[in-house]
């Protein structure tokens, strides 16, 4: 798959507002939708799911990013990502699937992201 700066990791930054309360969906909701969305091949183009799946990203790292600013804003932040950090959707695939099964209803993607952001790029 191919990568993309903070957006599906601080997750696709250039979203609205509007999807900026957005970002609660359940790990398990999110990877149950990708999955259902690999198994249709190149059908997957013509699903209304891919477009949620990106707003949610987008909300999660732009919720995920205001967090990291106003602790940053405190002199704590909670990781020390690069300036632009490359993170590939498939990456993001495989941290969500670290939860396990029986916790993943109860993980918001914005935790995720910032789980994720936490383990990959901690403050030293």
């Amino acid at each position: 798959m191919k990568r993309v700066a903070p957006a599906l990791c601080l997750a696709l930054l250039a979203a609205s507002p509007a999807l900026a309360a957005a970002g609660e969906m359940s790990v398990a909701t999110f990877l149950a939708k990708a999955d259902a969305l690999k198994a249709k091949g190149a059908m997957a183009l013509f699903s209304p799911d891919i477009k949620v799946l990106q707003q949610e990203g987008q909300a999660a790292g732009m919720a995920y990013k205001a967090q990291l600013d106003a602790e940053r804003a405190q002199g704590r932040p909670s990781s020390c990502p690069p300036k632009n950090p490359k993170v590939s959707s498939d990456q993001v695939l495989a941290h969500l699937r670290t939860y396990p099964a029986a916790q993943r209803p109860a993980v918001t993607m914005r935790a995720a992201i910032g789980d994720m952001f936490k383990k990959t790029w901690p403050c030293r």
